[in-house]
């Protein structure tokens, strides 16, 4: 008499075999993701990278639209002329540090800019910032033949500190 089920291959995967590939993956997700579970300081530094370069930008902006205006050697204290419909204040033909967050465009919601016991050097780091946060100090013009200075990104603020520079010290 024939036999009517044939041997049949069992077709899959046995548990043993499951088991592995879940530990394997397991093991490799171990080493991914704490490459990826703290992204926030690095979006906190390229945040604070891009006011930089925002106000760079406002710098040199605001100094041509002087020359061109002919304000660009004035030591009047009120000079000032409008830029995207906002007063923009100058200081020796340059941006004044006053205007920093409006010629750069710089929201108060997202920045901070905090003016330290030396008048002319203020900090631009995030909008409530602690320490360690990244940040950088704004220098504006002292004289006509000196223009506004924009540090480099420093990840050592510091809420004590009387000066600017002792609030975002060089590292």
């Amino acid at each position: 008499m024939k036999n009517l089920a044939p041997n049949r291959k069992e077709k899959g995967f046995t548990l043993i075999e499951l088991v592995m590939v879940i530990v394997i993956l397991g093991i490799l997700a171990a080493f991914a993701l704490p490459r990826f579970a703290d992204l926030s300081g690095d979006a906190e530094l390229a945040t604070v990278q891009g006011a930089q370069g925002s106000v760079k930008s406002a710098i040199g902006i605001v100094r041509s639209k002087a020359l061109t205006s002919g304000d660009d050697t004035t030591d009047d204290a009120n000079a000032s002329f409008k830029l995207e419909g906002d007063n923009v204040a100058l200081e020796n033909g340059y941006l004044d540090a006053t205007s920093v967050m409006t010629a750069a465009n710089l929201d108060s919601n997202d920045f901070s800019f905090i003016t330290g016991s030396d008048a002319e050097n203020r900090v631009v780091t995030l909008a409530s910032p602690s320490d360690g946060d990244p940040c950088f100090v704004f220098t504006g013009s002292a004289n006509a033949d000196t223009p506004p200075a924009v540090s480099t990104v420093r990840a050592n603020y510091t809420a004590s500190g009387g000066t600017a520079l002792a609030k975002c010290p060089t590292p």
